[in-house]
C-alpha cells in the first residue's frame, strides 16, 4: 500500500512524532498500555538453579520476583510485602532457604506466596494468610525462560508470543529445531543503553543503516549491505557469504551444527522480534537472545545472552569469536540509537521522521503502538 508522508512523498512513510520518544507522559502510557498489559521474557529458567533461588527485574513501574517453589516450580510475584509496601527483596538475585521475609517488619512468605509468619500473627486468627499472601503474577515457560505478564488476564501467549515467532518464520517447527531451552548460557552481557526502547526495537528490525555501521556483519551476511533486514520477508534467513565458515567475527568457523535444524537453516540467519521487548537471532551453532527492561524514556537496560550446545560450554571452548561478532553490532546499534535520542527533542523532529520503503514494516510496529496507546 502506497502512504504519503507529511512532505507529500509517496515513497516514504511518516514515523511517529519525536514526543513519543521523549515525552515522559508518553513512556508512563507506554509502562501501562504495553509493559504491563503484555508477555515480558524476565529471567532465564537456569538462573534459579532450585528452590529459593530468585531475581528481580523491572517491569514496567513494578518489581517482580521470580523464583522456585519447594517443588523446583516457577513461581513470580510483584516485589511488594501486602503489610505496608516495603520492598521484599532488594537485591538484584539471591537465593533463600524456606521463606521470603520482608526487611521491615518480618512479615515472611513461603515460596508460594502465602503469608506463612509475621510478628504477633497468631493473635490475629481473622488474618486469611493466602489472601494476604504476595500478588501473583502470570507466568509461562518457553525457550527456557521465564516470561511474566502483569495483567489480571494475559493475552494468549500462544498468540502474541509464539504466534510472532511463527508468523516471522512461517511455522512453528522453524523454531522449534534449535531446542533454544536446551542450550546452555556462553556468554551473558548487559547494556545501559540511553535510548527509548522503540528505537531499539526499530534499529533491530531494519537493515538500511547496515552497510553503513555494520561492517563485520556485512563481510558475514553480504546481502544484508543492500539494505533489506531479514525480518523485510516471511521465513527468509540471511545467507552467509560463500567464503565464510560461520558466524563470527571474522568469518571463521564456529562450532557443530546443533543437531534439531533442518538443512535449509544451516548457513543461515533468522531474526525474529517477539514484541515489545525480545530480540531472538537464530543461526547454525548458537542463538542469540535479547531482552529489554525500558526502565525510563530515555534509557533502556537490554541483557543479551549467547546460547550454544551444552557440550561446547561444558568443554570450555573459546567462544569469543561468534561472541564478538554480534557485541559489536550491538555496541553499534546501539551507539547509533543513542545518537538518536536527543533529536527526539528537538523542533526539527516534532512531527517525526520518515521510513524509506525498505523499512516500511516498521510502520506496522508504529501502527501497533498506536494501537494500544492510542
Amino acid at each position: 500500500m502506497t502512504t504519503v508522508s507529511a512532505s507529500g512523498s509517496t515513497s516514504l512513510m511518516a514515523t511517529l512524532p519525536g514526543s513519543s520518544y521523549a515525552d515522559p507522559r508518553a513512556f508512563a502510557r507506554e509502562q501501562e498500555l504495553i509493559l504491563e498489559t503484555l508477555w515480558m521474557c524476565a529471567v532465564r529458567a537456569a538462573d534459579l538453579p532450585g528452590p529459593g533461588a530468585y531475581r528481580t527485574v523491572q517491569i514496567g513501574r513494578e518489581s517482580v520476583l521470580v523464583t522456585r517453589n519447594r517443588h523446583g516450580e516457577l513461581r513470580a510475584f510483584l516485589n511488594v510485602c501486602r503489610h505496608r509496601g516495603a520492598r521484599l527483596c532488594t537485591e538484584e538475585s539471591g537465593e533463600v532457604r524456606r521463606n521470603l521475609q520482608c526487611p521491615y517488619h518480618a512479615w515472611t512468605y513461603d515460596l508460594d506466596g502465602r503469608l506463612a509468619a509475621a510478628p504477633n500473627l497468631s493473635k490475629m486468627p481473622d488474618v486469611d494468610r493466602v489472601a494476604y499472601g504476595l500478588r501473583p503474577v502470570a507466568l509461562r515457560e518457553w525457550l527456557g525462560y521465564a516470561w511474566v505478564c502483569l495483567a489480571d488476564e494475559p493475552p494468549s501467549f500462544e498468540d502474541t508470543v509464539i504466534g510472532a515467532a511463527t508468523e516471522r518464520l512461517g511455522e512453528a517447527a522453524a523454531i522449534e529445531r534449535y531446542r533454544v531451552e536446551e542450550l546452555a548460557l556462553g556468554r551473558r552481557v548487559t547494556y545501559d543503553v540511553h535510548a527509548n526502547w522503540k528505537l531499539i526495537v526499530e534499529n533491530f528490525m531494519e537493515c538500511y543503516h547496515c552497510a553503513t555501521i555494520h561492517p563485520e556483519l556485512t563481510d558475514v551476511l553480504p546481502e544484508f549491505a543492500d539494505g533489506l533486514a531479514a525480518q523485510y520477508y516471511v521465513g527468509h534467513g540471511a545467507a552467509f557469504g560463500d567464503d565464510v565458515k560461520g558466524f563470527t567475527v571474522d568469518g571463521s568457523a564456529g562450532f557443530a551444527r546443533l543437531s534439531g535444524i533442518a538443512e535449509e537453516q544451516d548457513r543461515r540467519y533468522y531474526a525474529v522480534t517477539v514484541k515489545p521487548g525480545v530480540f531472538i537471532n537464530l543461526v547454525p551453532d548458537h542463538v542469540i537472545l535479547h531482552r529489554m527492561y525500558p526502565l525510563a524514556v530515555d534509557r533502556t537496560v537490554v541483557e543479551c545472552d549467547w546460547l550454544y550446545a551444552p557440550e561446547v560450554v561444558a568443554s570450555g571452548a573459546d567462544i569469543s569469536q561468534s561472541v564478538e561478532l554480534f557485541h559489536r553490532v550491538n555496541s553499534q546499534d546501539f551507539a547509533a540509537c543513542e545518537r538518536t535520542q536527543p533529536a527526539m527533542s528537538s523542533k526539527a523532529y516534532r512531527d517525526g521522521g520518515v521510513l524509506v520503503p525498505s523499512e516500511h514494516h516498521i510502520g506496522g510496529f508504529h501502527a501497533w503502538v498506536r494501537s494500544l496507546v492510542g
